[in-house]
């Protein structure tokens, strides 16, 4: 029996790749290159500094100008970080049903904690996550199934009886490596070039709302 969902972050339930595109765009003019589309933003944005300083400056981390530029990056996108970052359209509705089912809920996002805990607070949501992991909160970020553990861990429910909902197919892979049931979202951000169908997901969804067919009508 479902007792907990937990939710990746970007592209789950907050739509960030504005602000994160507003950080890129920044850089990028800094450095004297042209700006890059919101079309091409959004489907990277759930990749984090890795994936769009990529797309920007076409390297990749062993490229010796990678650390200078994801530092400055950094230090941009903690400038905006929540200008125009919203929920999800559903999210808000969908996290008070879970509340009134008697449902508790978490995050484990790829998100340092620099950006995750002053974005949680900044965000409206209608309910406080009863577990936050960041992607350095215990020295690994997902695939790796040790920040799911971690999160299974601070609610104090077992790993089969919790729910993961994300956008990206690490997040599916790290559900399904300690054997949580997988929603993969596919209202994120997921890029023309992915191939969803082939990540595994046990339950899809197109809307936050839609997740609510999913979970018990009160907890067990």
């Amino acid at each position: 029996m479902i007792s907990a969902v937990l939710f990746d972050l970007d592209g789950t339930l907050a739509d960030t790749a504005p602000d994160l595109g507003l950080a890129l765009n920044r850089l990028l003019a800094e450095e004297g290159r042209p700006s890059q589309p919101y079309e091409a933003i959004r489907p990277i944005a759930s990749h984090g500094a890795r994936g769009l300083i990529g797309l920007g400056f076409g390297i990749g981390p062993e490229h010796y100008d990678f650390a200078r530029l994801r530092a400055r990056f950094l230090d941009l996108y903690d400038a905006c970080f929540c200008e125009e970052t919203r929920l999800f359209d559903g999210v808000t509705e969908m996290l008070t049903a879970l509340t009134d089912r008697g449902l508790v809920w978490g995050i484990v996002t790829n998100k340092p904690a620099r950006f995750t805990d002053p974005l949680i607070a900044a965000l409206p949501l209608p309910s406080i996550p009863l577990a936050v992991v960041s992607g350095d909160t215990v020295g690994v970020a997902k695939p790796d199934p040790r920040p799911m553990y971690h999160a299974a861990e601070l609610l104090g429910i077992a790993p089969e009886n919790c729910l993961y909902v994300g956008d990206a197919e690490r997040d599916i892979e790290a559900g399904r490596k300690v054997g949580m049931t997988t929603v993969l979202a596919d209202y994120g951000y997921i890029a023309e070039s992915d191939h969803p169908h082939e990540w595994g997901a046990d339950i899809r969804i197109a809307h936050p709302l839609e997740l609510l067919a999913h979970l018990p009508t009160q907890r067990v």
